[in-house]
């Protein structure tokens, strides 16, 4: 289903439009199911893992607690790094020019997903590549990648959070943790075959970065963000979502003129 249809499946949830029509009844029972929305986000909190050189989440109580008028009141500065915890990377992130975080079109950020499970073979190799060979075998069972996907690399690693030397592959932070970083990523090789051959609206990973930890040079984001393919990262509990047949609904803070941002994403999956 091409993004538009799924934002037309969208316009349905409004009010007095869920009993006009069959697809209305559908949509309809996307509400009273619980079992078909998955939260693909990790919580922002104390332990929410960052990159070794970002500003870590901080939240700050302004209040809490009764006022002197006698009612309860609560409020709280929040702080951080626009790439951590689950996240947007906007193309600008890596490409000059290209889109910002407030640019990218809603039809890159809601769509129909695909999930490429690598899990088996990041197991045993913590510096897996998500390989051409990866995307041929999903298309050899499920056929090809559709235009407008959203790719999900389900490597395993969510099942790590919020250990961060297990998913970082070291818990020292500053400069000096880049080089020990271990943790699987897209190859570049693939990541070209998808600009080169499918037209995919954004890629998403449950590792800290689009590109494996020990890249230096982050060519996988270069090859995407040059295309105007957005990122999303540490994604959460996508061994919940089916490898086809599901949506993804990925909604970052609208930081104007950001190179990222916090991201809720939501996947969706009809008939469950």
């Amino acid at each position: 289903m091409a993004p538009i249809r799924f934002l037309r499946l969208a316009l349905l949830m409004a009010p007095g439009a869920v009993a006009c029509s069959a697809g209305g009844e559908r949509v309809e029972h996307l509400f009273q199911s619980p079992d078909a929305w998955i939260d693909l986000t990790h919580p922002f909190n104390g332990e929410a893992i960052y990159w070794p050189t970002a500003e870590p989440f901080e939240l700050e109580t302004v209040a809490e607690g009764v006022t002197e008028g006698g009612w309860y009141y609560t409020a709280y500065n929040f702080s951080g790094a626009e790439h951590g915890g689950t996240h947007l990377d906007a193309p600008i992130h890596f490409s000059e020019g290209k889109n910002t975080t407030d640019e990218i079109p809603l039809s890159r950020l809601i769509g129909p997903a695909v999930v490429i499970d690598v899990t088996i073979q990041a197991a045993g190799n913590p510096d897996y590549l998500v390989a051409v060979e990866d995307f041929e075998a999903f298309e050899a069972a499920h056929g090809p990648i559709p235009a407008g996907a959203i790719v999900l690399l389900r490597t395993g690693w969510s099942q790590r959070w919020p250990d961060a030397g297990s998913y970082l592959g070291t818990t020292v932070r500053g400069e000096e943790a880049v080089p020990l970083l271990h943790f699987p990523g897209l190859a570049p090789e693939a990541a070209r075959w998808l600009v080169q051959h499918r037209a995919v609206a954004a890629v998403g990973i449950d590792t800290p970065s689009i590109d494996y930890g020990q890249s230096s040079t982050f060519e996988s984001h270069r090859i995407l963000y040059a295309e105007n393919i957005p990122g999303f990262e540490n994604v959460a509990n996508l061994e919940a979502m089916p490898e086809t047949g599901g949506y993804v609904i990925a909604l970052p803070m609208k930081i104007e003129g950001g190179s990222g941002a916090p991201l809720r994403i939501i996947g969706v999956v009809p008939g469950r």
